[in-house]
């Protein structure tokens, strides 16, 4: 790869380059249509579609025929009237309804770790260093995740070399790119070091047993113990959190996701008194909604709240 295309590549993450390629793939060979397309055909690609693909899966696909017309030098046939329409009607026709992975609460996050800390002593005394390794490095990739708020590729893109550690108050974190950081200029989170589920704590036991002070921070370990020399792959992030909560006994484990840690950490956040502003400054979101997909109310239903005003109320008794 020439220097020139190293920067091309760079201008775009990961994962929406992989996603973008796929919808180009899944428009030309699954579907069989041709490039540069016309909006017509198109418009029947959305048509073929409109049962089968969720809005939000449409609205990408999209994206990337718009993007591959426009870095090829041709009009962009998505913006035309009749691709407009019809992606309208489906969204008429087949309303989006919001998945949203499930919050791992703090409740879980406690059980988790205790049950990792029990697997590390037990691999301690059979001498079972591959074991050993998987769990410190579990152990901090959870802590880290949910107390910063952490995207899966957050996770799977931090380098050694960008974290600092000031013992018994925090660790900053820097990336040189995240997907809110519009200016390229960097961001750098803070995570603090806490009593209990202490995030700093669990990173520097596994950098320390994995001997890691450069490259990626999360990487994989093979059941000889060996630690590989590259960061986790995002697409194995879910199983490998699925796996960590199937065998902890949190129920369910299935429904939970990449988001579940950052969703959880919202959810707390929120029932522990922190305003949206303050979350959203944390976590790093810049608007209102974003953050607000996040937060699942303690009281989803104002059940509580509606029964104490009630009870302010000079209500009749009710009667029967």
């Amino acid at each position: 790869m020439t220097q020139f295309d190293q920067y091309i590549k760079a201008a775009t993450r990961d994962n929406t380059r992989k996603a973008y390629q796929g919808a180009i793939r899944h428009f030309e060979v699954e579907w069989g249509g041709f490039l540069p397309a016309t909006s017509e055909s198109i418009a029947r690609y959305l048509v073929d579609h409109a049962e089968s693909l969720s809005v939000n899966t449409l609205r990408q696909r999209l994206a990337a025929l718009a993007q591959w017309h426009i870095e090829q030098g041709f009009p962009d046939p998505t913006k035309a009237p009749i691709v407009k329409k019809v992606f309208k009607g489906i969204q008429v026709l087949h309303p989006a309804r919001e998945k949203r992975a499930k919050p791992l609460l703090i409740e879980q996050l406690s059980q988790v770790d205790r049950w990792i800390a029990s697997s590390i002593a037990a691999a301690r005394a059979d001498n079972n260093r591959g074991a050993e390794l998987r769990h410190l490095r579990n152990r901090s990739l959870l802590l880290l995740g949910f107390w910063r708020g952490f995207r899966g590729d957050e996770l799977t893109r931090l380098r050694a070399e960008h974290v600092e550690v000031m013992p018994g108050q925090g660790m900053t974190c820097y990336f040189t790119l995240t997907k809110t950081d519009r200016r390229l200029r960097g961001t750098t989170f803070k995570a603090p070091a806490l009593a209990r589920l202490c995030p700093v704590e669990a990173y520097l036991a596994w950098v320390d047993a994995a001997k890691i002070g450069e490259g990626a921070v999360f990487r994989a370990i093979d059941r000889w113990g060996h630690v590989g020399g590259e960061g986790l792959h995002i697409d194995s992030l879910v199983p490998l959190l699925r796996s960590i909560l199937k065998e902890a006994g949190v129920e369910s484990p299935e429904l939970y996701s990449g988001h579940s840690l950052r969703r959880g950490f919202a959810t707390w956040a929120s029932a522990n008194g922190w305003d949206v502003k303050t979350l959203m400054e944390y976590v790093g979101w810049k608007d209102v909604h974003s953050a607000m997909r996040y937060v699942d109310s303690a009281d989803p239903f104002a059940r509580q709240r509606i029964n104490q005003m009630l009870d302010r109320e000079d209500l009749p008794p009710r009667i029967g």
